[in-house]
């Protein structure tokens, strides 16, 4: 259990790496096929795209497929996008290669979810999701910096190529510790999207959305914000960012045995803190000491609310919680879209470098408000808000035990 796990976070952190890599990479992507960086910028919208589209398009054609071998075929495509990313000899190319890496993330978060769940008994299975999860924040901290300053000194192409052969041990991992988990008998697109129109899914993935668009609101100008108001230097935020992700990392590991012991009350404090946390950065960002500190209270908290609502979503998509769980990621990158925006909004009206705070803790309190009415409705209709309802959601299909020895 412990290599499989080890396995799914190396996925995570490959995706990780690629995916905010190539926002610290931008200037030398636009040098080198020829476009303003504003029109580069467009390759890291071509990736959200991809993980927006892929999710559940993936998902429901490997409904019937059984979660290692898709697994395996999910990786494949995402060393062949980042492969192709490589080579890209232009713009349009290297957009496509970029959407063409982003459309298996979603899945490949989805059915690793799904199998790390499935590993442990059903009292643990957050801890394990929240295990996988850790490759995705220790990116933030080692894989981001390493991959931008490799390709900053080798070019953007080597970066890359280094995700490549990320994505190509993983793969190997994966095909060596991941046992076999056979699909359930109503395994299928139909039942699949069944599930999806469960009224608790939809709710928990308008909390993804807009509750985790409060932290994308912010962090998408953590640079401008940091450098016109808090005054560091440019070279500076490089750290700022892993420290970000120290914070992640944080709050990634007290996530699990949190959701494991109380799901909702998990969620709701980890809105609850991200929303006070933001506000505080309001002020705190025009101190250096103030600002690291709430930074990292910001990115624990963010990362903080990831493992309950993906564990939220397996559990009310009952025994069809593949395409929930990868819906989440797509949900994500919605917030990361929506957030930057909405932030991007408040600027341009005139109201500051701050600004984007204030707007984040508003969508983290409409977050809340609307899990705890998913919380209210989920009671009266006489569901669980506590660690219960994680149970049915892994229950579908666990890999046998090993037979014991026979003297």
């Amino acid at each position: 259990m412990p290599l499989a796990l080890l396995a799914l976070a190396v996925v995570a952190f490959g995706i990780g790496t690629t995916e905010f890599a190539t926002m610290g990479l931008l200037p030398q992507i636009a040098d080198g096929i020829g476009v303003s960086v504003p029109q580069a910028g467009n390759v890291v919208s071509a990736y959200a795209l991809g993980v927006v589209v892929g999710a559940p398009l993936l998902t429901g054609i490997g409904a019937r497929v059984p979660h290692k071998r898709l697994l395996l075929w999910l990786s494949g495509l995402f060393v062949v996008g980042n492969v192709a990313s490589a080579f890209a000899p232009d713009f349009g190319l290297l957009f496509a290669a970029r959407f063409l890496a982003g459309l298996p993330h979603g899945a490949l978060f989805g059915v690793g979810a799904v199998v790390a769940s499935r590993l442990v008994a059903p009292d643990r299975a957050a801890r394990a999701v929240s295990k996988m999860f850790l490759g995705l924040t220790v990116a933030n901290i080692v894989g981001v910096p390493a991959g931008t300053a490799l390709g900053q000194q080798l070019g953007w192409r080597a970066a890359y190529g280094a995700v490549a052969v990320i994505g190509v041990v993983a793969l190997v991992a994966l095909a060596l510790f991941v046992p076999h988990q056979p699909r359930g008998r109503q395994s299928g697109i139909r039942h699949e999207l069944r599930a999806m129109g469960n009224r608790q899914v939809a709710i928990g993935l308008g909390t993804a959305v807009i509750g985790f668009g409060g932290f994308f609101a912010v962090y998408s100008y953590l640079v401008p914000m940091l450098t016109n108001l808090t005054g560091l230097s440019d070279s500076s935020t490089t750290l700022v960012l892993a420290l970000y992700g120290v914070g992640m990392t944080l709050g990634t590991l007290v996530a699990g045995p949190l959701t494991d012991r109380a799901l909702r009350p998990t969620l709701y404090g980890g809105l609850a803190l991200l929303a006070a946390g933001l506000v505080v950065f309001y002020f705190a960002v025009h101190s250096t000491v103030g600002a690291l500190i709430t930074i990292t209270f910001i990115g624990a908290m963010g990362s903080l609310i990831t493992t309950p609502v993906q564990m939220l979503l397996m559990a009310k998509a009952k025994n069809a919680p593949t395409m929930a769980a990868a819906s989440n990621h797509s949900a994500f990158n919605l917030a990361n879209a929506g957030g930057a925006w909405l932030g991007g909004l408040a600027i341009a009206a005139g109201w500051g470098w701050a600004s984007p705070s204030l707007v984040g803790a508003a969508l983290a309190v409409a977050g809340l408000g609307l899990a705890v009415a998913g919380g209210v409705m989920d009671r009266r209709d006489g569901g669980s808000a506590g660690s219960e309802v994680i149970t049915s959601s892994t229950a579908e299909a666990r890999p046998e035990a090993a037979p014991t020895p026979q003297s």
